[in-house]
């Protein structure tokens, strides 16, 4: 069994706590276990480190590099903190087995640069993701006609704030539309903000934020267009594909180019929201 270890700035978080079970319950269970976790610290109110190993059976690490070179495999999770992400994935980025590090991948475009730099130097492979990239509603649309990086418009609408939610909908904009995103405005109401993003030929996507939302999707091909709400349990399906990127990590589920251009729209989204009806070009680095 191959180990897993877990990395995360306070670990009685809802990623933290799902998933084991679903690690449990894959196609892949008889080959990784989740095995170490190590936090940096205790979640004000919630379980302490110690409490959450008891509760999961697993074990806590000495350290964070006792963690890293005993496990097979890293997750570094913080998905409520991710100005964390580049401290915690440190030691990390040079211990060359595969890290998975959750969303949001990164704060801003500088940071998931540096992340990604670090990474590199470190041969260490690493991808990060938002779960709804592998909804099966998503996955569906290129057997329907609209492959991936080819939309010429997409519509999409869920819960959260652009700086901790966006992510989800931003990916599967990103993803659908491809590379060339230019700018992005912000021309909703108060409380329920409303995106559009024009990439370089002229394309535009656009996306709603409100909280009781369902995620929903609608896309444009050459040839096809479809809809769906977002019903199907995509999380178990996130986990079968982060296993088999552990598995093989010369497959990664997300491109570095794609990650940066979707970190960049949520920046310049965030950004935005101070902006009303103005545009706001796309960081560069």
């Amino acid at each position: 069994m191959k180990k897993i270890g877990f990395i995360d700035h306070f670990i009685d978080e809802w990623h933290a706590n799902n998933y084991p079970a679903w690690i449990r319950e894959s196609s892949r269970r008889s080959d990784f276990e989740l095995a170490y976790v190590w936090a940096e610290k205790d979640r004000d109110g919630g379980l302490s480190t110690d409490a959450w190993c008891a509760k999961f059976g697993v074990k806590r690490a000495a350290s964070l590099e006792r963690l890293v070179a005993d496990c097979d495999a890293i997750v570094v999770l913080s998905p409520d903190n991710p100005e964390r992400h580049e401290d915690l994935s440190r030691v990390a980025s040079a211990c060359r087995k595969p890290v998975y590090i959750d969303k949001t991948f990164a704060p801003d475009l500088a940071t998931a640069a540096r992340i990604f730099g670090n990474f590199e130097r470190g041969g260490t492979p690493m991808f990060s993701s938002s779960a709804l990239r592998f909804a099966e509603e998503f996955e569906a649309l290129a057997a329907k006609g609209i492959a991936r990086g080819t939309a010429r418009s997409v519509t999409t609408r869920g819960p959260g704030q652009m700086a901790r939610y966006g992510i989800h909908q931003v990916e599967l904009i990103v993803s659908l539309m491809g590379p060339g995103l230019r700018r992005v405005m912000q021309t909703g109401p108060q409380g329920a903000p409303h995106f559009v993003f024009e990439w370089e030929d002229g394309r535009r996507a656009q996306m709603t934020m409100l909280d009781g939302l369902p995620f929903q999707l609608a896309a444009q091909g050459e040839a096809a267009f479809q809809t769906s709400e977002v019903k199907g349990v995509f999380f178990p399906r996130f986990i079968e594909a982060m296993l088999a990127f552990f598995a093989d990590p010369s497959k990664s589920p997300a491109s570095k180019a794609e990650t940066l251009q979707i970190i960049a729209a949520i920046e310049a989204g965030v950004k935005a929201l101070a902006r009303s009806e103005s545009w706001v070009d796309l960081p560069r680095i």
